[in-house]
């Protein structure tokens, strides 16, 4: 559930919160936002480079129809958040998707990112730590696609929403920090770390070469002004929710916490049922399994997943949904409590002891 302090703090601003605010959002929550990362050690943010939105996902879609036009490339991971995808569709431009190695525990791979520049390549996106893998990406990975973007004049893209949950003491390392000589646009927001997805509370951060972009902020601008601003009651969760005591650490930590335990179940009875396999997740709250097709004779992982449902009444998602191009994955969510999710890793398993995708 949602923190008490923050839901209090909403509802006694409300009547401070009938009215438009600025475009970018009320100034308490972008200082807040800004001191944030300043604590993170990205010192070259003000107020005017912060963006208060209606979730990250608004945020996303308004970058991109800014950037692109007709012919313009996006790196995307794969797998991705589709949205990614989808943003750049619908902003006229082409994603190119470029591969995370399951082997390196699903680390982008640089040398398919590096195969995958052309001419026409605007920007490049990472999810850190990655929906639907669960990966926390290393700091020399990060480096080596901030020196990418800055020889190709790159825009980097760090969708970082699940910053806050990271487990066994792995470091997470924010874009702002590495890509420092290019611009570089952090997405984040409160639906997961503070469990208000539905208050719809995410913001938009510039840092880095902001000069060389001017034309592309001033768009920017334009598009953010055009819908007036986001939704004004939540915008009065921001400063109460990032200063305030980090609940969502209780949930994370090896003692007792529930998102941990959550996760660790799910790796080791993931890994005990015949033909699947799972690397370990080090952040967020998903698994990507994979599933052995020659086994199953999985030939499309949609069909297994709607056979899935309709046998054992549990969802999953395939693999190809997230932008995966071979049907041999799944994601699967580690938030339901843990009686559910062993009811849901029993119906798995009893399933595949006896499927055969026909």
């Amino acid at each position: 559930y949602a923190p008490d302090e923050i839901i209090h703090d909403v509802r006694i601003n409300l009547k401070n919160a009938e009215g438009y605010s600025d475009s970018k959002g009320i100034f308490p929550a972008r200082k807040a936002v800004m001191q944030h990362y300043q604590n993170k050690n990205v010192m070259d943010v003000t107020i005017d480079d912060i963006y208060i939105g209606n979730g990250v996902s608004e945020m996303i879609t308004i970058a991109m129809q800014a950037l692109l036009d007709s012919g313009d490339e996006i790196l995307v991971p794969a797998p991705d958040y589709p949205l990614w995808t989808a943003s750049v569709n619908l902003a006229g431009g082409t994603p190119v998707h470029y591969i995370c190695d399951e082997e390196a525990g699903w680390q982008p791979n640089i040398d398919d990112i590096l195969a995958k520049i052309t001419p026409n390549t605007k920007g490049i996106v990472i999810i850190n730590p990655n929906n639907p893998t669960g990966t926390v990406y290393g700091r020399e990975v990060l480096q080596q696609i901030a020196d990418i973007a800055e020889e190709n004049g790159l825009i980097v893209f760090a969708d970082e929403i699940y910053d806050q949950i990271i487990y066994d003491g792995v470091e997470h390392v924010p874009m702002a920090t590495i890509a420092t000589k290019v611009l570089c646009m952090t997405f984040n927001g409160l639906s997961k770390s503070h469990r208000i997805a539905g208050f719809r509370v995410g913001w938009m951060m510039l840092s880095g070469d902001k000069e060389s972009a001017k034309d592309y902020i001033e768009g920017l601008n334009m598009l953010v002004s055009m819908r007036l601003c986001s939704n004004v009651p939540a915008q009065y969760a921001i400063q109460t929710a990032l200063g305030g005591y980090q609940s969502i650490n209780d949930l994370i930590k090896p003692d007792g916490g529930r998102l941990y335990a959550q996760r660790d179940y799910i790796y080791q009875r993931i890994n005990s049922i015949p033909g699947l396999s799972l690397q370990k997740p080090t952040g967020a709250f998903y698994a990507f399994p994979k599933i052995d097709t020659e086994r199953f004779n999985i030939k499309d992982d949609m069909k297994f997943a709607l056979d899935f449902l309709k046998s054992k009444k549990v969802l999953i998602v395939q693999g190809t949904g997230f932008n995966w191009k071979t049907p041999d994955h799944f994601r699967i969510v580690s938030l339901p409590a843990m009686d559910e999710l062993k009811l849901a890793l029993d119906r798995l398993e009893e399933f595949l002891a006896t499927y055969k995708q026909g």
